[in-house]
């Protein structure tokens, strides 16, 4: 894609956007970002040697079920987007570095509908199976409590609906999808550049019908 200024990176909690995002941001030059920056849902909910899950976030996921889960994180960003629309509109204008973003908050339905020039756009997936090891690994789930292992599967149950959503709307859109399966992080930056350098519209690239 000429004149490249904004790379979107999209995908489901775990699924690896923020090293890749930082991977593609070092090898183009860009500030990397998170959307969780623009604005933070309940996040993990898991204890870590240096954060202890605050109260609401414990409430959030231990009271909602997966669909009001699912319909409370989605609301988030539609109220989000606005935010995200903003900046990437000025960066790909010229107003400061380039960019590369990363997050959830980047749901298909409005990004294929931006119309930015200069922007890219890609969603990672992966299997099922390797997000719920990565959540594993990092709360110690083999470790936990039963109440802390609930919480962690109720983060887990949002997160695998909430890939599945996804995929099915960028399938249906006709956008652009990289694995992270079995890769290592440079391969998925390899391909995340690969595809970005082939898209003629943000999100599509040029072969696709």
């Amino acid at each position: 894609m000429d004149g490249l200024r904004v790379v979107l990176l999209g995908g489901t909690s775990n699924v690896g956007k923020s090293t890749v995002g930082r991977g593609v941001a070092a090898r183009l030059g860009f500030e990397c970002l998170s959307t969780d920056g623009l604005g933070r849902h309940p996040g993990r909910p898991w204890r870590t040697p240096d954060w202890e899950v605050p109260e609401h976030v414990a409430e959030h996921y231990g009271t909602l079920a997966v669909d009001e889960l699912i319909t409370s994180v989605l609301d988030h960003y539609e109220r989000l987007w606005p935010r995200v629309e903003e900046l990437v509109t000025a960066r790909a204008a010229g107003d400061g570095a380039g960019l590369v973003l990363e997050g959830s908050g980047l749901w298909p339905d409005r990004v294929a509908a931006l119309g930015v020039p200069h922007t890219g756009a890609v969603w990672l997936t992966a299997d099922h199976a390797v997000v719920r090891a990565r959540v594993h690994a990092g709360g110690r789930y083999e470790a936990a409590t039963d109440a802390e292992r609930r919480l962690m599967d109720k983060f887990l149950a949002r997160t695998e609906r909430y890939q599945t959503l996804m995929v099915d709307a960028v399938d249906r859109l006709g956008l652009d999808r990289v694995d992270v399966d079995g890769r290592s992080v440079g391969e998925v930056v390899d391909s995340v550049l690969a595809v970005i350098g082939s898209q003629d519209a943000v999100g599509r690239s040029a072969f696709r019908t």
